[in-house]
């Protein structure tokens, strides 16, 4: 392995070797405390251009899926076409791996895809002062390699464009009820999802004009960066607010896009959610759910308009996880209900979407 280094722009340095492609490469540096799960993680969009820092000390013991494709057009065990993140950052990495499904090694993958990894990082002390000082650009550097890189933009980039589908994609065609998902970054798990409850799923691009389209729900997905980015969705999804009330979900940014376009502000968390154990609270009840979320953005809950409330809230850190119309069929939750990786315990998010298509668009009781 080639020594590595990773400089955070404050310049604090971590020493390290190279386990994946080895090349130069810069991102903003955000920390994951999932325990498993890194192949979906690596190949959820809303990573793009990111370096995650896994935060577990032993990675890559259970090694890579193949990368097959269902009829669907969908990768199997994958949660999209390809790897994301910009590089990955590891204590420990395990180069001996052993897992029923496994192909290939997470070494093997990375450098297929020509995705930098380091290993022999301290991640402990990485993630507190991500904690302390918040998420901030890094490059990783080849320590024999005196190639200078440029410093990586990630505020004010339009990452949403870069990772969205540019054509309409169908899915599951002439099945039950018809919804147009707007593609800011999909996870595939939320679309078999809806699939698998038996409904025609149309992925749109993220700033398609679907206002005059003919469909019976709308699906805002997640996806990455800043959403005052996407102000193309936002207007679209305001202005199909005030031509109908068909019923709207939304996840992660989705749920930003949706208070948006009900309002609200957008601020940037100090150091983001991202983890298979985030607390959630169903507000107004003492009912509590362990969710997986991604993302390093949150509503302003007080700024919503006047006929929206929050929905959800983080019992860690009051932000909100969650929005609902009082009186329309259109909610959303920052937290990913898909999992793939993670608890599945919000699972239900979906069906509620599902009971709203069914019922007349009335409102729903969560």
């Amino acid at each position: 392995m080639k020594k590595a280094t990773l400089l955070l722009e404050d310049g604090t340095a971590f020493h390290g070797q190279s386990f994946g492609y080895d090349q130069a490469v810069a991102g903003e540096v955000v920390f994951n405390t999932a325990m498993t799960g890194y192949t979906e993680s690596l190949t959820d969009p809303s990573y793009a251009g990111q370096m995650m820092v896994l935060t577990y000390p032993l990675v890559g013991n259970y090694g890579v899926p193949p990368h097959t494709w269902a009829d669907n057009g969908m990768a199997r065990y994958m949660e999209s076409d390809r790897i994301y993140v910009s590089a990955l950052i590891v204590a420990d990495y395990s180069e001996e791996y052993s897992h029923w499904n496994a192909v290939e090694s997470l070494s093997q993958w990375l450098k297929r895809e020509k995705v930098t990894g380091i290993t022999g990082i301290d991640t402990r002390r990485l993630t507190q002062v991500l904690r302390e000082s918040g998420v901030m650009m890094g490059k990783i550097i080849l320590d024999d390699d005196p190639t200078t890189i440029p410093d990586a933009q990630y505020e004010g980039v339009n990452f949403v464009d870069r990772v969205s589908c540019k054509q309409i994609i169908r899915y599951n065609e002439g099945a039950g009820k018809k919804v147009v998902l707007v593609d800011c970054g999909v996870k595939n798990n939320i679309i078999r999802c809806l699939v698998n409850r038996g409904l025609e799923v149309i992925r749109v691009p993220w700033n398609h004009d679907y206002t005059s389209m003919h469909f019976d729900g709308l699906f805002l997905a997640n996806g990455p960066g800043d959403p005052d980015m996407c102000e193309e969705a936002v207007d679209i999804i305001r202005r199909q607010l005030s031509i109908s009330r068909k019923p709207i979900c939304g996840i992660c940014m989705g749920n930003q896009l949706l208070a948006k376009a009900a309002g609200a502000h957008i601020y940037k968390l100090k150091y983001g959610h991202r983890s298979h154990n985030q607390p959630v609270r169903l507000v107004g009840t003492n009912r509590c759910f362990i969710t997986s979320q991604n993302h390093g953005y949150a509503v302003e809950s007080a700024s919503l308009g006047k006929e929206w409330r929050e929905l959800f809230v983080n019992m860690n850190d009051a932000s909100n996880e969650g929005i609902c119309h009082e009186s329309n069929p259109w909610f959303s939750c920052q937290f990913h209900p898909e999992a793939c990786s993670g608890p599945v315990d919000t699972e239900f998010v979906f069906d509620r979407f599902v009971e709203a298509l069914n019922n007349n668009n009335q409102k729903l009781a969560f």
